[in-house]
């Protein structure tokens, strides 16, 4: 079984690109965030036409999460919101015109969470925080700490469960290209460091360190100033897994080359794990692209005269 995460950054503006990717790496589930969508406008069909179902949880102009799972597969107990009942309505013809600046992460669509052939599995997409100290970030470790109490309060982690997404939390110095140049900003301070670890001190593990210990192998650049071609990233986005999938894994990969375009990419990247065997091969990119990017911060030699 593979089971895979990616922010696509609009699932109206990717659609496409989610296609080829489905065709091109066939996961068995895949989580999706910021699809910013109404449940109404959700691209049931397509997934349909490509062979999945899609359980999907928006409000409309910003946010949203998904699941896909391959046709066939049973889905039940489905939950939204930590179940903290209904989020707001962002989209088309919504009774309030919100702004960005109309954060509250209580009432908006950052959760998913269903039963998939007795697989616990949960879609988040964690708040982004923006400035350290700000509301934005004081309100991103309050949405930690109810998924931490949602965890401990309705799930174990002796059981098979699953919680992955674009957390925006990048959990070590390993996870990004350089501490030094990122130090005090958000996504890499020691209040989200410590959020992400107490997940772990529950009992989550993180799948891909299980299989890839490699540094310099990020999930997400930034769209500006050519931070992809130079590798200038972040890994924020994870696969986090209860002790019983843990020890299913047998692989995981973060497919580079879905960050290339055309059709125009998301600023993430798919990452993906493979349960007890290896699911359908692909190319990720990291070798060549390493060694490319390797050779051109060495310095030149300089010509004699």
């Amino acid at each position: 079984m593979r089971i895979a995460t990616w922010n696509v950054n609009s699932l109206k503006a990717r659609q496409e690109k989610v296609d080829q990717w489905l065709d091109r790496a066939a996961p068995d589930i895949l989580l999706i965030q910021e699809t910013k969508l109404t449940d109404t406008d959700a691209p049931v069909m397509p997934f349909a036409m490509a062979g999945y179902d899609l359980l999907h949880h928006g409000e409309g102009r910003w946010n949203g999460v998904a699941i896909a799972t391959r046709q066939g597969m049973q889905v039940d107990d489905v939950v939204t919101n930590f179940g903290d009942g209904p989020v707001r309505d962002s989209g088309p013809g919504a009774t309030k015109d919100f702004s960005e600046e109309d954060f509250n992460p209580f009432d908006e669509a950052r959760m998913l969470s269903a039963r998939v052939d007795g697989l616990r599995i949960v879609t988040v997409y964690g708040p982004n925080g923006r400035v350290v100290g700000s509301p934005f970030y004081a309100g991103k470790l309050s949405w930690y700490a109810r998924l931490e109490r949602w965890l401990r309060e309705t799930h174990d982690p002796a059981e098979p469960l699953l919680v992955g997404g674009d957390f925006n939390i990048a959990p070590t110095d390993d996870d990004v290209w350089d501490a030094r140049a990122v130090h005090g900003g958000t996504h890499v301070s020691e209040p989200e460091r410590q959020a992400f670890r107490r997940l772990l001190d529950w009992g989550m593990i993180d799948a891909y360190r299980l299989r890839e210990t490699a540094t310099g192998r990020f999930s997400w650049w930034d769209y500006r100033a050519g931070n992809f071609h130079k590798n200038l990233g972040m890994r924020i986005d994870h696969l986090l897994v209860t002790k019983p999938i843990a020890e299913r894994v047998v692989a995981a990969e973060i497919d580079r080359e879905a960050r290339k375009g055309p059709p125009i990419p998301s600023d993430h990247a798919p990452v993906s794990i493979d349960l007890d065997e290896p699911g359908k091969a692909f190319d990720a990119g990291w070798e060549g692209a390493l060694e490319r990017i390797a050779a051109r911060s060495r310095p030149r030699a300089s010509k004699s005269s």
